[in-house]
């Protein structure tokens, strides 16, 4: 029985076994870890950035989920075998049931840590290093089944910055706990001395911050600072690396060199800067090699691609420096962009709105052009429509002109006749010769005033705007047209204002429009009685700003619907009218900045109104 019981218990452990392994099987494969040691607090922005740059290389990977756990060591603010002791004990119960598969050391002091304790602790792990330098010392660190990605900023290189800020350099001042340690710089001394042999070293590195800011306050002119990492100020208080460089910066009269991305903007110039997610980065993908399946010892230590030359550009301001003298492939950040690049998308909206307004612009003058070039032209032709309507009057008038010419010229005719046969007698008498001789040269005058009238009239001028008295314009018109009226057997009568009346406009195309108007009146007369045979001429001020001429009739009138009509071309109501007087008349007057229209008279007949702005007063 106790047999049978026994292989019962046999055939379930061996069950539950074998259903332990399927469900494992069934999880996949077991998650992978990282543990990163960092020698300084994780907060510091340095080893924040270096995490960060192992976990981009983590999820880089993405072959299999990566847990990456972190703890800061933070020796260099708590020294001694009792706090060792202790993170010792809060490691290894912390990671007991946590197997760690790579370990990523950050600093000479977690190397240094984990020689002396990781067997305690991760006896298995295999351990990258980064943020180490080459040195032979550092190297003796090492564990078995380890390798490394070294970061170093070398001091020829603090050096080469140094002269880069301050080209006739002479004298350095050494600031940060690390230049005391052997395993960050090495041997500087040496390395200073092989670089440049007159230089004058000043070393503060066991100074306490107090001392330090009041020495860097007076510095001399050839001088330039080397600052490295500082955890404290030697007498009990702790800061930052970044918060103790900004300390030293408040007091510093000469430029500060750097080692850190980090410290950039807090007042340093810059220098050969480590980047330290870069660093972390690096470091990460050697880890994920790691988990990969290669050995440690199969991948070589190398040194990284972390540090490079970098300035702040408002520091090189600040020191005069000129960007020629910087190192090969300096990178220089904080740059004030240039008014294009800080405005861009500004100056491209606001050149575009120009653009657009200049392209507006330029149509708008082009069309202004365009419309002077037509104006011009309708002047012209508007001109010449005016002096061919000018000829057809004076065909219409040649009748009445001939009339007007044969009174003197029969006049003259008798008295030179006359004065032929006083001069055949034995005695003439002069004086009545003398007489004759003074009718003469009146008819000859009447005959050549008549003559002048129709060569003016007709004669086409280039149009040219004057200063007009309107009172003697419209009495030339009436005038000239006496001799047609008296055919047609019709009175015309002015009627000036007393008041002195001045337009500006061109005299010809004025009395032109004034005259279509009269002979317009003149017609519509012509078949009425004798004491409605009248066109009266009026002119006047209106407005206080307007001159208005108005041309009366007694005629029949206007047809109400017409009123409007008349005015177009080639309206007419006459058999034998071409209908363009009228439309010559109205086209004038709006040339000239006027108005014209015709209205029926109370008392009958019509009346034609042209009104004209005043010319300007002087």
């Amino acid at each position: 029985m106790r047999m049978i019981t026994g292989l019962v218990r046999i055939l379930i452990v061996c069950l539950l076994a074998s259903l332990s392994r399927e469900c494992i099987a069934a999880d996949g494969p077991r998650q992978r870890s990282i543990l990163v040691l960092e020698e300084a607090d994780f907060r510091s922005p340095f080893y924040l950035e270096i995490f960060a740059g192992i976990r981009a290389a983590a999820n880089q990977n993405g072959r299999s989920r990566t847990v990456i756990y972190g703890e800061s060591l933070d020796l260099a603010r708590f020294p001694g075998p009792d706090y060792e002791e202790s993170l010792v004990g809060h490691l290894k119960t912390k990671y007991a049931q946590r197997p760690i598969d790579v370990i990523v050391s950050i600093g000479v002091t977690s190397a240094k840590f984990l020689q002396a304790r990781k067997q305690e602790i991760w006896p298995t792990a295999p351990v990258v290093y980064g943020f180490v330098p080459d040195l032979p010392e550092t190297r003796a660190l090492f564990l078995p089944n380890t390798t490394a990605v070294f970061a170093r900023v070398r001091p020829a290189q603090l050096l080469t910055a140094a002269r880069a800020v301050v080209p006739d350099l002479n004298h350095v001042v050494l600031v940060g706990d690390a230049w005391k340690n052997p395993l960050t710089y090495g041997h500087w001394k040496q390395d200073f001395a092989a670089e440049m042999p007159d230089l004058e070293v000043t070393d503060l590195s066991g100074a306490v911050l107090r001392e330090v800011r009041s020495h860097v306050a007076s510095l001399p002119a050839r001088s330039a600072i080397l600052s490295s990492a500082m955890y404290s100020d030697g007498e009990g208080t702790y800061y930052s690396p970044a918060s103790a460089l900004a300390r030293v910066a408040e007091n510093a009269n000469r430029p500060i060199i750097i080692t850190s991305d980090t410290f950039l903007g807090r007042s340093g110039v810059g220098g050969f800067l480590l980047l330290p997610e870069i660093i972390g980065r690096e470091a990460g993908e050697v880890a994920m090699r790691i988990l990969d399946g290669e050995a440690p010892s199969s991948i070589a230590p190398v040194s990284g691609n972390n540090v490079k030359p970098i300035f702040d550009w408002r520091q090189l301001k600040r020191w005069n420096v000129d960007e020629v003298n910087l190192p090969p492939g300096s990178e220089v950040r904080f740059r004030e962009p240039s008014f294009w690049a800080q405005y861009y998308w500004h100056s491209v909206i606001i050149a575009s709105v120009v653009l657009v307004q200049a392209l507006m612009i330029t149509v708008l003058l082009r069309e202004r052009r365009l419309r002077f070039v037509a104006e011009v032209e309708a002047r012209q032709r508007m001109s010449e429509l005016a002096h061919m309507n000018r000829r057809a009057t004076a065909g219409e008038m040649s009748v009445s002109l001939a009339h007007e010419l044969n009174q003197p010229l029969a006049a003259i005719l008798i008295n030179a006749e006359t004065a032929q046969r006083i001069l055949q007698n034995p005695a003439p008498d002069l004086g009545e010769v003398r007489d004759i001789l003074d009718h003469i040269r009146r008819d000859d005058q009447r005959a050549a005033e008549v003559i002048g009238r129709l060569r003016s009239f007709l004669k086409r001028d280039q149009t040219e705007r004057r200063e007009l008295d309107l009172n003697a314009t419209v009495g030339e018109v009436f005038r000239f047209l006496s001799v047609q009226a008296l055919t047609h057997d019709v009175e015309l009568v002015t009627e000036p204002s007393s008041a002195d009346i001045r337009v500006k406009g061109d005299k010809v195309q004025l009395q032109q429009a004034i005259l279509n108007l009269v002979v317009n009146g003149m017609e519509a007369v012509t078949e009425l009685p004798d004491e409605r045979r009248r066109v009266v001429g009026r002119t006047s001020l209106a407005d206080g700003n307007l001159a208005l001429v108005s041309i009366a009739d007694a005629g029949h009138g206007i047809l109400a619907e017409r009123v409007t009509e008349i005015f177009k071309p080639f309206f007419t109501t006459k058999a034998q009218g071409m209908g363009i007087g009228l439309s010559i008349a109205h086209t004038i007057v709006e040339a000239h900045g006027g108005r014209i229209w015709a209205e029926n008279a109370p008392s009958g007949g019509a009346v034609f109104h042209v009104s004209l702005p005043l010319a300007a007063s002087r």
